[in-house]
Parts: structure tokens; C-alpha cells; sequence
């Protein structure tokens, strides 16, 4: 199979967006003779015949209708490509980046963020969203441009990924709780009230198997997408919440915590990203102000 030549993307791009044949010449600073032959050309290659007569005009088929945002895409990306790289200037700076996180890594890194952000860069926004699964798409798709939470399975294998931090789970319980005195025992800590944190709405985790493991089950009271939450209903309650210890430091003021009594691993934070992003200097720039903040709260 022969090569195609690439050259004719940025002409289809051109006759897609013109709609004619005259202006594209224009644009593309050809004769109308040489854009006439290179509609021919492309409607060889693609079997379509992409503008047709309508009147005094031309209309596109509805192959060059779905062909149109694709072939713009495509030559969008190889100009980026062939572009030199600017030097990126903070002060004059101006984007919103859109961050997926959970509830608790806003909560804990955001305001140090956010600071730090718009220290350096004063133009730029930034724009925190809920992680309702672990789905890549998004990032693919451009509309978020960093997530942050724990590497699971089903990422997307094209997906740049690097550790932020490690973290544990713990339990937390209001101030003055029968947990809070004497010694916890996995048996105590199963025979508690809990509340279960699960962004699918699951009734069980990973903590459940632990102590299944142990010969034990606890009774879970209630279920919630988020770990704030689970917090304040601890703080106001006899329940009890299980939660990361570093994503939610802030959240626990005045209550009392205390180490899972059941074996559990470390979980591992890490951020993820669309490789496409991963020379651009802007995107770089928030990158490491994320592991920034995040390795000076510890």
C-alpha cells in the first residue's frame, strides 16, 4: 500500500472550512486550476466526492461533514508539532486548567495550590471537578487536563502517570468516642457503626474483606460518595469514618484518629495525564507545582 500523501490534509482542511474551491485557492495561495486538481485528487483517495454543486454553490457530502472537525484536529496537531517551542511567560499567562480530583485531595492540597498558582501565574484559573469513576476518556478528550487519585486497573494504558505521595487509611471518630479510650481491638473496631465512603454507591471495600479475613463483618450504618462527608457525620455521631490520613489532615481537626486495627496496604496518589500535554510548558509548569504542593504536606 502506498503512502498517502499528507500534504493533502491541509488542502482538505482548506476546501472543508472554505466550502469552495476559489477561496481555497486563495487562502492557499494556489491557482484555481491546481485546487481543482487537488479535489480530484483527494476525492480519489477518499471514494467521495466531498463538494458537490448546489446552484452556484458547493455543499459538502455527509462523508466531508464527518470528515471536516477530524482533518481541522489533524492539522491542528502537526502544526503544534512543527511549532517551536515558546518560552512560557507566567505573568502573562492566561488558562483555566481542569482538575479531576476526589472531594478530600481539593480540600487538602487545593488551598496550597491555588496559592502557589496564583503567585507565580496571576492569569491562570483553576478549575476543580468530581471524579465520579476512572474513566480516561475525559482526559483523552481534552476536557480535563490533570486527574489525581489512585491508579486502578482499567486506566487507560496511553496515560502518563507519576506517584505524588503514599497514604494510609485510618479511623476517625467525634472527640470523647468509646473508641477513643482503651486498647482497639479488630473486634471493637468491627462491632462499631460505620460509614462506608464508595463514589459508586457499593456496599462494601476493601476494609470489609480485611476483616472478613478476620472472621468479622461491620455493621455499616450509612454509605456516601465522599470523605467530608463521612467526616462530618462522624464528628456529629457516634459513627465512625474511614478515610486517607494525608487527603483529609484538615478535615479531622478536633477529633481523634487512630490506625485501622485490620491488615490494609498503602495506597499510592499519583497524577495522571493525556500525553499530548506532556511537552507543553504551561502543563509542565502545573505539574510540578502539584507535586510541589503536595510533597510540602506531608
Amino acid at each position: 500500500m502506498s503512502k498517502p500523501d499528507l500534504n493533502l490534509l491541509v488542502t482538505l482542511d482548506v476546501l472543508l472550512a472554505e466550502g469552495s474551491v476559489a477561496r481555497a485557492a486563495r487562502r492557499l495561495r494556489l491557482s484555481p486550476s491546481a485546487m481543482s486538481r487537488a479535489l480530484a485528487r483527494l476525492r480519489t483517495v477518499t471514494g467521495d466526492p466531498l463538494l458537490v454543486r448546489a446552484g452556484r454553490g458547493l455543499v459538502p457530502t455527509p462523508r466531508a461533514v464527518e470528515l471536516r472537525e477530524r482533518a481541522r484536529q489533524l492539522v491542528h496537531d502537526a502544526e503544534a508539532v512543527l511549532r517551536p517551542v515558546e518560552k512560557l511567560d507566567l505573568g502573562r499567562l492566561v488558562r483555566t486548567f481542569t482538575l479531576r480530583t476526589s472531594e478530600g485531595f481539593a480540600e487538602t492540597f487545593g488551598p496550597a495550590l491555588i496559592a502557589r498558582v496564583r503567585d507565580e501565574a496571576p492569569g491562570v484559573c483553576l478549575r476543580f471537578v468530581h471524579k465520579p469513576d476512572k474513566d480516561g476518556r475525559a482526559l483523552r478528550d481534552g476536557f480535563v487536563d490533570l486527574e489525581t487519585g489512585v491508579v486502578g486497573k482499567s486506566a487507560a494504558p496511553e496515560l502518563r502517570v507519576q506517584a505524588l505521595f503514599r497514604d494510609r487509611f485510618i479511623g476517625v471518630v467525634r472527640a470523647g468516642h468509646t473508641l477513643s479510650q482503651g486498647e482497639l481491638t479488630p473486634l471493637r473496631y468491627a462491632s462499631a457503626a460505620h460509614i462506608l465512603v464508595s463514589r459508586q454507591g457499593l456496599d462494601k471495600g476493601p476494609i470489609d474483606e480485611a476483616l472478613t479475613e478476620l472472621g468479622l463483618e461491620r455493621e455499616i450504618v450509612t454509605i456516601v460518595s465522599g470523605f467530608s462527608t463521612a467526616l462530618a457525620l462522624a464528628r456529629a455521631s457516634d459513627l465512625v469514618a474511614s478515610v486517607p490520613e494525608r487527603h483529609t489532615g484538615g478535615l479531622r481537626s478536633g477529633m481523634f484518629s487512630f490506625p485501622l486495627p485490620v491488615p490494609l496496604p498503602e495506597i499510592s496518589v499519583s497524577m495522571l495525564w493525556h500525553p499530548r500535554l506532556d511537552a507543553e510548558p504551561a502543563h509542565r509548569w502545573l505539574r510540578a507545582r502539584v507535586r510541589d504542593v503536595c510533597a510540602a504536606l506531608r
